[in-house]
């Protein structure tokens, strides 16, 4: 509990917000799990992205949400477990190179230690977009992640580019 309480001190006098993303994901909803009494519950919240490197993709995103003191004050330690879909949403076109497994998408999971990251690839053979999302810890890492492909198909009469033209 002393921890806790450290830790809200400490956020509130670096002034630090309670929401921690790098980019704004767009909020499509959120669903309350647990129920709590005086304070907030705890939640799924479902966000979407598109992807800053590739014109006609987005990403949609679920992630728990801690609900609880620690959680109206920003400090909880959010769990590592995210679900990820991406799909095709308009024609694809690339604004620039990319390498394999270059980050698209970061955002704080804790006050210090851990990040949601979405990252992405190419399926050289199948021309297929890969996305992987995935949670690290500063201090021990996590395994759980989440894969979603977006195959490159052509949209009205363009033709669907080639991922590997794009790859460094």
């Amino acid at each position: 509990m002393l921890r806790k309480l450290m830790g809200v001190a400490l956020a509130v006098a670096l002034g630090v917000p309670a929401a921690f993303a790098s980019d704004d994901p767009e909020l499509i909803f959120k669903k309350s799990t647990v129920w709590k009494l005086l304070t907030p519950d705890h939640k799924l919240a479902t966000y979407a992205i598109d992807d800053p490197l590739v014109n006609g993709v987005a990403c949609h995103y679920t992630v728990p949400e801690k609900g609880g003191v620690s959680g109206m004050l920003g400090v909880a330690e959010e769990v590592s477990d995210i679900s990820l879909a991406c799909r095709q949403v308009g024609p694809i076109s690339f604004k620039d190179k990319f390498e394999q497994g270059d980050e698209m998408f970061e955002q704080r999971r804790s006050l210090f230690f851990k990040k949601m990251r979405i990252v992405r690839g190419c399926d050289k053979k199948r021309n297929v977009l890969v996305y992987l999302s995935y949670s690290d810890k500063l201090i021990e890492g996590s395994p759980k992640n989440s894969t979603s492909t977006v195959p490159i198909m052509p949209w009205g009469t363009q033709e669907a580019p080639r991922c590997e033209d794009w790859l460094k």
